[in-house]
């Protein structure tokens, strides 16, 4: 018998982790270097988030989902303001806060890296009010100063320096196979 709930509780597992909604996104600086990577795990009341970047400055930095998709150099305005669809104020220490976009600071290591995992509460990639994909989609942005938490509009953060679109389609999913640039040169060498 307890094979057998082992078994079922094995089998309910796997068809839960298939399930599972991910989402990969690249993160580029202002000059369109590629930095780093953001993925994307629908979890039960939230998204979890794994960060890997390279390239900071050593210490504390700001980092929101913004309402956009769209990273345009050089100071990534495109990508609009925090995503706010409760029109909550700015913060994750103010009273009457946060955005839904509002996540705590990431600190990069004296070699100027960040690997980390993040909880975006009340978020989803599935529909709703509270969906990152609704719409077109939204961006990652990372600052150049840390968020202090309760200054309006967004935390005096400093300029967005980091981006990266998060849209219905993943990184991976979006782009199709690169071409091959040697095809031709067997017709051209005959």
């Amino acid at each position: 018998m307890r094979i057998l709930f082992f078994i079922t509780l094995l089998l309910l597992s796997a068809c839960k982790g298939s399930n599972q909604t991910v989402k990969e996104i690249e993160l580029y600086n202002i000059s369109g270097d590629r930095v780093g990577s953001a993925t994307f795990m629908e979890q039960p009341k939230s998204v979890n988030i794994t960060l890997k970047v390279e390239g900071l400055t050593p210490g504390f930095h700001g980092i929101h989902i913004h309402e956009f998709p769209k990273c345009e150099p050089p100071n990534f305005q495109s990508a609009g303001n925090h995503l706010n669809p409760d029109g909550k104020k700015h913060g994750l220490m103010h009273p009457k806060g946060a955005h839904l976009g509002d996540l705590p600071n990431v600190e990069a290591d004296n070699s100027g890296n960040v690997d980390i995992e993040l909880e975006l509460p009340n978020a989803t990639l599935l529909d709703g009010k509270e969906s990152i994909l609704q719409n077109e989609g939204s961006s990652l942005i990372i600052t150049e100063k840390e968020d202090d938490g309760m200054s309006q509009p967004a935390g005096d953060s400093g300029a967005r320096i980091i981006c990266g679109e998060l849209t219905e389609k993943s990184a991976t999913e979006s782009k199709e196979p690169p071409s091959d640039p040697t095809e031709n040169n067997q017709e051209e060498d005959n």
